[in-house]
């Protein structure tokens, strides 16, 4: 009896002495929030709140405690303090800036891989492009904001020069991204798509933490862990090739070799040029990979060497002009990224580049070398979901050389010698789920000109809707000359260009579309008073010009069963006044109108994906000396339709046809007129032509993996 009176009295002192939490949530619109789970930490105490937003529970517990509330898409809310005062509360939660329907930074970026919010495109898509054959470069192209200039192969974004777009891999620069060519002959992207698993194409507007380049940056990730061992054999009409990862606990190496040879396929289909020997590469790549407890260590080297000669058609030259190359290429890439102490964490990277060419021009023998490092580390410290910075530094160095042989003049040797120290910082703000900005500047030494420029970057962007957003870019851009420029001249300026972008964007359930407006202002460019750049050519920045248009995108890949297709179009408005040219002038690298439209198609009971891609381009500017005024031509309208088809003949063999130009349009890339008026006081005019009109490839691609199921269909 006593013992029950003792326990009854404790539960009664208990019950006295018990405190009351209460309070109302609201988002921070005053809008009342139900169901939030409202607790004491460490303990059984809590409550849900009701329709109206409010909650009360009581609590034996004492002094100081933490109070919680959680409720998903918000922020979780804590407050410590004494528990007597826990009553009465107004809790306000935040928008969880985490969530998959935030605002996204994305004016003038397209994204490729899982782990970007919205991806434009996705890795698979890059590389199973019909006119691609691939390569990533080609695939990009059938994105808005590039220019269709078949005869290079190399991206020209937005009224920029090839040049003026920058590679990187692993956040570190490549200096030499393609592979030689020649007149005429488009080059393609030295690095095999397979070792890539996410891919930044910038047009335009992109990050502080990337400089020397007035137009765009294409930003290459390599596969962190590859997901099991397997070998890769190609057998190709152009050549073949093996590749093989190997995976361990803590690391996995991979390696991938290949030899080109176009002869055979030359002897079948033959070109317009006349070749002495066709074009022939072998070259390799290797990652290495290595897990620590923290942090993550990537090794990247690449090479190749490529060698052909030919002669080729020309109207002042009957016989033809001969042209012979053999190039070597050494790149290698190291990246070390961890996480430190208090949400810091440090990547660093370097990388080095080897290119050497001897090239013969009928009787001219030119061989440079060029030997060129990147060093970078950056800082990265998250403060809060809501508040990250990122800086850091980096070197670039850049030492070219070049030998000009003629039996008739004196040996010349030039070359330079390109030193910049660079810095920079940025940080994101994320003010709720609909409002967020990107700020930063970067500041550049070029020991080469004494010169420092200081490049202010911005971009907004604003959710205007479940599924659409709004994006605004501004950005100041520095790049050097080229080695063109600099091995002849080096009292010069860096060039420079500013963005002003303006986004929209929408994305449902695979569905995108996306319109993009911008306007580019070029100063300082490299003007000249010769037809060709030597080293008596004179040199001044004097040069200036502009790009403005308006590009559209839309992507639909859930509305027809097993089709996936996208549609892109871009308006261009452009005039330089740079180089040798007479006045401001649309460069003969731009079309005012490009269209493409990619389509692809899974048919399961044919165990087959077949593809298609057009692409349309208005005329590009050439100039007719029978006529008066500078680029006062144009081509006629540039047409490719390409298609692709893969048969899987088992779960890991691929059989791969190509046609490139099926309906065989006879382009034009513009005219060659000879030097001289015939008797008529015309000159003479030759249509410059593709070296072939069509291109077929034919491929079969078997992987041997431990699952059994994996195939080389997204390296297509």
């Amino acid at each position: 009896m006593k013992l029950f009176f003792a326990i009854f009295i404790t539960l009664i002192s208990l019950q006295l002495s018990a405190q009351t939490i209460s309070g109302i949530v609201t988002d921070s619109n005053n809008n009342p929030i139900e169901c939030v789970n409202v607790y004491l930490e460490g303990t059984y105490d809590g409550a849900s709140t009701i329709a109206d937003g409010t909650f009360s529970f009581k609590t034996n517990a004492i002094r100081t405690q933490l109070l919680v509330a959680s409720f998903i898409s918000f922020e979780t809310f804590t407050l410590s303090a004494d528990v007597s005062t826990l009553n009465n509360l107004k809790i306000v939660l935040r928008d969880d800036v985490n969530a998959l329907d935030t605002v996204v930074l994305s004016a003038g970026t397209f994204s490729a891989g899982d782990n970007s919010k919205i991806s434009a495109l996705t890795s698979l898509d890059v590389v199973t492009t019909a006119s691609a054959i691939g390569d990533f470069v080609s695939a990009l192209q059938t994105l808005p904001g590039t220019t269709t200039v078949s005869e290079d192969g190399r991206l020209f974004v937005r009224g920029g020069e090839a040049e003026e777009t920058q590679i990187f891999i692993d956040g570190i620069r490549v200096f030499t991204p393609y592979t030689p060519t020649t007149n005429n002959a488009p080059t393609r992207g030295r690095y095999s798509p397979f070792l890539f698993d996410g891919i930044t194409f910038s047009t335009g507007g992109y990050s502080a933490e990337y400089g020397q380049a007035l137009s765009s940056v294409l930003l290459l990730n390599t596969i962190n862990d590859p997901d099991q061992e397997k070998t890769d054999i190609s057998i190709m009409s152009v050549g073949v090739a093996i590749g093989n990862t190997q995976k361990w606990e803590r690391s996995a190496f991979s390696v991938n070799t290949s030899y080109i040879n176009l002869a055979p396929y030359l002897a079948i289909y033959k070109d317009r040029n006349d070749w002495k020997k066709p074009f022939e590469t072998f070259s390799g790549e290797a990652v290495y990979r290595y897990k620590t407890k923290k942090g993550r260590l990537k090794l990247y080297s690449a090479f190749d060497n490529s060698n052909f000669q030919l002669t080729q058609e020309d109207i002042n030259i009957p016989e033809g002009v001969g042209f012979k190359l053999n190039n070597s290429n050494l790149y290698f890439n190291g990246s070390y990224t961890t996480k430190l102490e208090n949400r810091w964490k440090l990547a660093s990277g370097f990388s080095y580049t080897y290119a050497k060419n001897k090239i013969n021009i009928d009787a001219n023998a030119i061989d440079d070398t060029e030997n060129s490092i990147h060093t970078k580390i950056k800082l990265h410290k998250s403060f809060s979901n809501r508040f990250k910075l990122n800086f850091g530094a980096e070197y670039f160095s850049t030492h070219f050389n070049e030998a000009f042989n003629n039996e008739n003049i004196s040996s010349l040797d030039y070359g330079f010698k390109n030193n910049i120290t660079a810095a920079f910082t940025e940080a994101d703000v994320i003010f709720s789920r609909k409002l967020a900005l990107k700020a930063g500047f970067r500041a550049e030494y070029s020991a080469l000109f004494k010169e420092t420029n200081v490049s202010p970057r911005l971009s907004l962007a604003y959710k205007t809707g479940d599924k659409s957003q709004m994006s605004l870019a501004y950005g100041d851009f520095y790049q050097n000359p080229n080695s063109s420029i600099l091995k002849f001249e080096q009292n010069l300026r860096a060039q420079q260009t500013q963005h002003y972008i303006l986004n929209y964007q929408y994305n449902n359930d695979g569905k995108i579309f996306r319109a993009e407006t911008y306007l580019k202002n070029y100063s300082n460019l490299i003007k000249y008073d010769t037809e060709f750049t030597s080293f008596d050519t004179n040199y001044n920045n004097t040069g200036s010009g502009y790009a403005k248009g308006l590009d559209l995108f839309y992507r639909d890949n859930s509305s027809i069963k097993n089709v996936d297709y996208w549609v892109s179009y871009s308006f261009l408005d452009t005039a330089r006044d740079y180089r040798n040219f007479t006045n401001k002038a649309q460069p003969s690298f731009a079309n005012k109108h490009n269209l493409s439209v990619v389509g692809k198609y899974f048919i399961t009971d044919w165990k087959s994906q077949v593809g298609f891609s057009y692409a349309h381009a208005s005329g590009r500017t050439y100039t007719n000396p029978n006529q008066s005024g500078f680029l006062n031509s144009k081509t006629k309208s540039f047409n490719n339709l390409s298609l692709n088809w893969a048969y899987l003949l088992s779960p890991q063999k691929i059989l791969y046809f190509s046609v490139n130009n099926v309906l065989g349009f006879k382009n034009i890339n513009g005219s060659q007129y000879a030097n001289t008026p015939g008797a008529n006081n015309n000159f003479a005019r030759r249509a410059l032509k593709p070296a072939a009109d069509q291109f077929f490839f034919v491929g079969f691609f078997w992987t041997i993996s431990e699952n059994g199921t994996d195939n080389q269909l997204d390296n297509l």
